[in-house]
């Protein structure tokens, strides 16, 4: 089955630096990653956009659809809105992103189809209470599914731990006791 125990989330975001940590936190919770920019990218990746030309779900299937609402051009909400009423992709969990707490905002969402509504900065265990989430309704072999992606995860991990670590990842670890040595390293610069 090659690397289909992985789950593909597509991430659609307008910011750079969002779609960038988004990635990163999807990535360290071992999914694989689409980030697009737009709404019209996404439909355009899924395959709605009407054009033949369309990467979309031949290639890929994607697991996990995770939106910024406030994007310009076409919101979240819209694009949620597209996505429940294609009889090919409804079934597709959508979770919405934003750095606003506008409660008739989340509700319509929620409405719409929407499985959850985060608030921004997106944290790592919102990334991997999601991934559980997905994993539980995969179907049938959930446990073998579970199990295989648990393995791929592990390798992973095995794989990063022995890869270098940036210093923006040692500063930001506060279980690394590299952590103090950096900062240390720092001050002895300074003074």
């Amino acid at each position: 089955m090659g690397m289909a125990q992985e789950l593909h989330v597509l991430a659609v975001d307008d910011s750079l630096v969002d779609r960038k940590v988004i990635e990163r936190l999807l990535k360290i919770s071992c999914c694989k990653v689409t980030a697009v920019e737009s709404g019209r990218r996404a439909l355009q990746y899924l395959g709605l956009d009407g054009e033949k030309s369309s990467m979309g779900i031949d290639g890929l299937k994607v697991n996990l659809i995770l939106t910024d609402y406030s994007m310009p051009g076409m919101t979240g909400y819209e694009l949620l809105k597209k996505i429940k009423e294609s009889s090919a992709l409804s079934k597709i969990p959508v979770v919405i992103m934003s750095s606003e707490k506008i409660l008739p905002r989340i509700d319509r969402c929620l409405e719409e189809g929407a499985e959850e509504f985060l608030l921004k900065p997106v944290k790592l265990s919102d990334v991997k209470r999601l991934r559980d989430f997905i994993l539980r309704g995969e179907g049938d072999d959930d446990k073998l599914t579970d199990k295989k992606i648990k393995e791929a995860c592990s390798r992973k991990r095995k794989f990063q731990d022995d890869s270098l670590v940036t210093a923006h990842d040692i500063e930001s670890s506060p279980e690394s006791s590299a952590s103090s040595e950096s900062q240390q390293q720092k001050q002895s610069k300074i003074g």
